[in-house]
């Protein structure tokens, strides 16, 4: 949160605020500018685009975005996670980017990869228009976060080689099998800048952790400050060769950056799109890509900012959708890459103290002068430099720590991660979310929830007064039937303004997802200052210690402590069963083999109240003779409610 915060005031991106907070945004937007360029230019190589291709759509989210979202602090442009549709859709037109140089098939797929872009736009706009925002509810958490690992991971493997100065393609899988040869390849001075790079992106958070007014200065630039110089010395700009250990390599312009060699260059690279190729089937495929993972990767990037906003400003998402598509349209009619709400970048602007959404305009301005005036440095950039950069952005998606996250909630939502993860390595993010989703649907079955309440949620409606209302929730609650049951939510709620009790008592299956969109409700609802309440979560049994875990109705697990004794010691026990925590207890006349007079005790006890009555058992009862026990756990069916 900024230390100078003003105190009751929330800033707005109106004409008032532009001039107010025009001080906090310019120095933002600058310093964001500074991050995004490098990433830039390197996202749109790893896509197989024109490294100013990513320019273009980082200036059209600047420009016009913010004149169309409500989202303040997000920065819209170019994202890593879309790199693995984009290669794959170049890919497919018979492109492979820069790989060999630049050629008329790179060209042609190119122009079909933009084409495939403004179709795909136009799908997020009308998707806003019908209310689509709500999109990102569906996905199941786990599925996400697997596909993201899974993006990390391709990027990570499809920049090894740029990073290593060797010329490589293929699929990921193959590509990971490749890797010792890619290394033993490589070229000395190309993986030398390659490496630094590398260990720069990853030890700069270590040293600004110590000296903390290098905060201020963002690894990428570190990292160009270091290249660029590396790259002057190695004498990039010239071709030439050089021996080492008796291998000869080459050295040339094709490890810089491609870039206008003159001021205003830029605007001789527009590109228009190709629509012809929009009549072939597998472009749809591609275009269903482009809209499903840009839009819930936008989604949740909103998402996750509005948290991290001082102010707790909300996004429209709906209208944020709108935004994006509006500006994937523009921004692919020039020859742009496609664009979400950028995480990182939109981090870096709350970190610097942005204020609107006028922040993502400067740094717009600041591309658009760098790119458009001083072109010719930025062709200076190593390639390696860039994909050092990618590989640190993959690394964060893919970071073991996830695992271990994910393990922590339930060891079911490790499978549906490692599933997804594994498949979209193996075949495509289509693919991986679809087998994700079903793994998710097969477990929930499994665990018993029924073919009927998987998509439609069981619930009714109570008044509890004037201002409260109750949702009672039957069957089960989970991903698939999610989304109706928050429209009930928001419609009895956010949109009546009543406060709100969820009764999730009478459910057999709460799943990891709805756990989390539940806190997510309760932060809407707490700033429209509502009360919002979830009961019941105590009578199901979760899946770990986690306090998003799965929770599931089991049949309570109770003990049945079994005495055999002489009638005549009985008072003794007697005295101690009301104190017992006893729930059910039967008592029955009984004789022994020698004649005397016994009787049997069964005493049905909670696992509560077990171990300190066992412990009375043992120092006072199990003293006399002719007394006996056991001990064993049973199951206590209990009778469910079918009313729906």
């Amino acid at each position: 949160m900024p230390e100078d915060k003003p105190a009751n005031e929330i800033p707005r991106g109106n004409a008032t605020g532009f001039i107010k907070y025009l001080q906090y945004d310019f120095n933002s937007g600058f310093l964001v500018f500074l991050i995004a360029l490098p990433l830039c230019l390197g996202i749109s190589l790893a896509c197989g685009f024109p490294p100013i291709a990513g320019i273009f759509t980082a200036i059209v989210g600047a420009v016009l975005t913010p004149f169309i979202s409500n989202s303040e602090l997000t920065i819209k442009g170019p994202a890593a996670g879309l790199i693995v549709i984009a290669i794959g859709c170049v890919q497919d037109f018979g492109g492979d980017g820069m790989t060999g140089g630049w050629t008329e098939s790179d060209m042609a797929a190119y122009r079909a990869a933009i084409a495939v872009g403004v179709a795909a736009g136009v799908l997020q706009i009308v998707f806003g228009l019908f209310r689509g925002g709500i999109l990102g509810e569906f996905f199941p958490v786990s599925v996400v976060h697997g596909m993201l690992a899974a993006i990390g991971a391709i990027i990570i493997v499809k920049q090894i080689p740029v990073a290593l100065g060797v010329s490589a393609g293929g699929e990921p899988m193959e590509m990971i099998r490749e890797i010792p040869h890619y290394l033993m390849e490589a070229n000395p001075a190309i993986a030398a800048i390659g490496v630094i790079s590398l260990l720069i992106m990853f030890l700069w958070p270590l040293v600004t952790e110590r000296v903390t007014f290098l905060k201020k200065v963002p690894a990428p630039v570190v990292v160009l400050l270091v290249a660029v110089p590396m790259g002057m010395g190695f004498d990039l700009l010239h071709e030439h060769s050089y021996t080492l250990q008796g291998h000869k390599y080459q050295l040339s312009e094709q490890y810089l950056v491609k870039m206008p060699d003159k001021v205003f260059g830029m605007f001789n690279d527009i590109t228009f799109p190709e629509f012809s190729v929009l009549a072939q089937g597998k472009a749809w495929k591609w275009i269903l890509m482009f809209f499903i993972i840009g839009s819930l990767e936008s989604v949740l990037s909103a998402k996750a900012i509005d948290l991290l906003d001082p102010w707790k400003r909300k996004t429209k998402m709906n209208r944020d959708l709108i935004a994006i598509g509006a500006g994937n349209l523009c921004a692919s009619l020039i020859g742009g890459l496609p664009m979400i709400s950028e995480i990182v970048r939109s981090k870096a602007n709350i970190d610097n103290g942005a204020r609107t959404r006028f922040a993502n305009m400067w740094h717009g301005m600041f591309l658009l002068a760098c790119v458009a005036l001083i072109p010719f440095y930025l062709h200076r950039i190593p390639l390696a430099a860039l994909a050092a950069m990618l590989i640190y952005t993959g690394y964060r998606l893919a970071h073991p720590n996830e695992f271990v996250h994910v393990y922590r909630i339930g060891k079911e939502q490790l499978a549906i991660f490692v599933t997804t993860l594994v498949v979209v390595l193996a075949t495509d993010l289509l693919v991986g979310v679809a087998v994700g989703i079903l793994l998710k649907m097969v477990i929930h079955i499994a665990n018993g929830v029924s073919l009927r309440s998987l998509f439609k949620p069981y619930i009714e409606v109570q008044e509890i007064d004037e201002n409260t209302s109750v949702i009672v929730a039957r069957e089960s609650a989970v991903f698939s039937n999610w989304l109706p049951f928050r429209r009930q939510i928001e419609q009895i709620g956010l949109i009546q303004q009543r406060n709100l009790v969820v009764d999730v008592s009478g459910t057999k299956l709460i799943d990891h997802s709805v756990m989390e969109k539940l806190e997510e409700v309760q932060r809407d609802f707490e700033q429209e200052g509502l009360k919002f309440e979830v009961r019941g979560l105590n009578v199901l049994e979760p899946f770990s210690d986690n306090v998003h875990a799965t929770r599931k109705r089991r049949p309570k697990i109770m003990r049945r402590v079994a005495f055999t004794m002489e009638s005549e010691y009985f008072p003794r026990l007697e005295e101690r069963l009301p104190q017992s925590g006893a729930s059910i207890f039967s008592i029955v006349p009984c004789n022994s083999s020698e004649g005397n007079s016994l009787i049997r005790i069964e005493i049905i006890l909670s696992q509560q109240f077990c171990e300190s009555f066992l412990e009375f058992i043992r120092q006072e009862v199990l003293t006399e003779k002719n007394i006996y026990a056991c001990v064993d756990s049973i199951e206590i069916a209990q009778h469910e409610s079918r009313e729906a």
